[in-house]
Formats: C-alpha cells, structure tokens, sequence
C-alpha cells in the first residue's frame, strides 16, 4: 500500500479542480485501487491510502491534474504495510 501526504495552500485553482479531482477518486475506490482519502479537519492538506504499487500511483498521479494545480503540493509518498486493517 501506498499513502499520500498532500499540503494545500488557499488558491482559488485548487478549490475550482476539486470537484474533477475527487470524481477522479471516486472512480478509483470504485475500482479498488484507493482506500481511504481525505482533508485534514484543518484543510492544510489532506492524506490518500491507496491499494497500489509505487510505479501505478506514478500513473495516477499523472493522470490527475489536481496534483499540478496551484496550492496543491505532494508532501510525501511512502509505502505502508498495516498489520491491522486491510492488508494485501
């Protein structure tokens, strides 16, 4: 598993791609691929677990252009392996 550590700034660009962006998450829980993911209670940034190998999270990384967006920072990628919980 993978976990997602995003940091947010206030930017009118990111509060208008969030709606495309958490469609694009939709779909990827649907499909099993994420977990788990959501804001800090803060909103200063928001954590993404994710049921993938590192090279598929480059894809979906790519694949969104939520990440790229102004006030939107990837602050850490790290792989996870839970000994509760979902596992592998």
């Amino acid at each position: 598993m993978m976990i997602l550590e995003l940091a947010f700034t206030a930017s009118p660009e990111r509060l208008a791609a969030r709606p495309a962006h958490r469609s694009f998450l939709a779909r990827l829980h649907e499909e099993g691929r994420l977990l788990a993911a959501g804001p800090w209670a803060d909103d200063s940034g928001a954590l993404l677990v994710f049921d993938t190998e590192r090279a598929e999270l480059e894809d979906i990384l790519d694949a969104d252009p939520y990440y790229r967006t102004p006030g939107v920072t990837v602050a850490g990628i790290r792989e996870w392996a839970p000994v509760v919980g979902p596992t592998r």
